[in-house]
């Protein structure tokens, strides 16, 4: 019996080893202080995935009320086989697109809208046209094989072909289909809205079940349809107006910077945290971000400036001071017509200074090539220097340039046949842009400064 007891001893005190071992190697773990680089690199792709790749919230906050009806609406088409129109209409950054996909999250965990429903997801900005649009929804539908080289009369043949395609076997029901319109209001500006006019037919005849959303950030759309259109519209819409206050701003700013609690290295969460917390409290950093705030409640522009901060953070410099703030601010609020001016030849520089001199002296009013480049002459005859001596070709290009990149443009109406020399324009530039490019202007000859200076009063 002593032997087997002995026997036994040595295995229970190094299970209990075992034991107190993991014990320790998971504290070890939670204490773990891993190198400052290996954080750092840790810190950015937290950061660069949460600011960069938006997760969907669980429940959209503030917008409860726009949520249930929306999901309510869709339910109907996607289970009962209802038709439904519908407008979600706010201005950009108002979580128009994030409503709808957490709508369609949900619904999709209905066993019966997952089987039946298809989605066609259409972008005004790349459907430019009825031909392209149609193109993109048979794509979407799979139905490329179906249609083959079938020629269709009219888009509305077409687009009831399509939609009879998608009937079950014993082709008593058709599968719903849910049109989801992005940048609504392009859509209305093509030829007789074709596109609009059909998707709205069918929605309000018993065809098939489909449900059209435009999403639009224009308030005035339903002035963009015609008569015909408007008609068969539902006329529901639902508004996203941002409630947002300044305080609940700069929570979500802490909240977008914060480590999580289960960051690796338990120390260097806890004060990178207390950083981030002193950094907002900071006065100057309030003042970047109410600025930030009153020009938009953008959620994404103020992910642009913390990822403009984020990129500031080193080993040598492991956390966000408020002069990185300031200085992620100034490259937004750059002013990108200002910043086009440094890239100009001197003598697109010159016309523009020529531009500035004649809109002083005639109070704004439009000018012609012939006129700029006889203020030209002038600077050139005080100048005894010929290296800016050009001949009318070189400088009609440098003109010619101008109006490429829309700094400068025709009048409305001016008329086409018009010689080019004697086309009237209009400077796109106001005066402290073209200043701020003459004190910015990499080696900006002395002569030009002091024009430009003086073209000013």
């Amino acid at each position: 019996m002593m032997e087997s007891r002995s026997a036994h001893a040595p295995s229970r005190s190094s299970q209990q080893m075992g034991e107190s071992g993991s014990i320790m190697s998971k504290r070890k773990v939670k204490d773990a202080h891993l190198p400052m680089g290996e954080c750092i690199t840790q810190v950015q792709e937290i950061m660069r995935e949460r600011l960069c790749h938006q997760q969907l919230p669980d429940k959209p906050e503030g917008i409860e009320a726009q949520h249930k009806h929306l999901l309510e609406l869709l339910k109907r088409t996607a289970v009962h086989g209802e038709s439904n129109s519908v407008l979600i209409v706010g201005p950009r950054g108002a979580g128009k697109t994030m409503l709808l996909k957490c709508v369609l999250r949900e619904l999709l965990e209905e066993k019966e809208a997952q089987k039946n429903l298809l989605q066609v997801h259409l972008n005004g900005l790349l459907q430019t046209d009825d031909r392209i649009a149609l193109k993109e929804i048979t794509r979407q539908l799979h139905l490329e094989n179906v249609v083959g080289d079938k020629v269709f009369g009219s888009f509305a043949e077409n687009l009831a072909f399509l939609l009879e395609a998608l009937k079950k076997g014993d082709r008593s029901s058709s599968r719903p289909v849910l049109f989801i319109l992005d940048e609504f209001d392009l859509f209305a500006h093509h030829k007789n809205q074709t596109l609009l006019y059909n998707l709205f037919d069918v929605s309000q005849s018993a065809q098939a079940p489909i449900a059209v959303v435009g999403i639009t950030c224009r308030l005035d759309v339903l002035e963009l349809l015609e008569k015909r259109v408007k008609s068969r519209f539902s006329h529901r819409q639902i508004h996203l107006l941002s409630s947002l206050t300044f305080t609940k701003y700069l929570e979500r700013v802490q909240t977008q910077l914060s480590l999580p609690d289960d960051f690796p290295d338990t120390k260097f969460a806890e004060d990178w945290n207390d950083s981030i917390k002193t950094l907002c409290e900071d006065k100057s950093v309030e003042d970047v971000l109410q600025r930030h705030f009153n020009s938009s409640k953008d959620f994404r522009s103020m992910q642009m400036l913390l990822m403009l901060c984020l990129s500031r953070v080193t080993v040598a410099k492991p956390a966000i001071k408020p002069a990185d703030l300031q200085e992620a601010s100034r490259l937004c609020f750059a002013d990108a017509k200002a910043n086009m001016l440094h890239g100009l030849s001197i003598l697109e520089l010159c016309l523009i200074i020529a531009m500035k001199h004649l809109n002083d002296v005639y109070e704004g009013e439009p000018f012609n090539l012939q006129m700029v480049h006889n203020e030209f002459k002038k600077f050139l005859q005080r100048k005894s220097n010929s290296m800016y001596n050009f001949e009318q070709p070189v400088i009609m290009k440098a003109f010619e340039h101008l109006q490429q990149l829309e700094l400068i443009r025709p009048v409305d109406g001016s008329a086409a046949k018009t010689q080019r020399e004697y086309q009237l324009m209009r400077l796109m530039l106001d005066h402290s842009q073209i200043m701020e490019a003459l004190q910015k202007y990499p080696q900006c000859p002395t002569e030009v400064k002091q024009w430009g200076m003086s073209a000013f009063g």
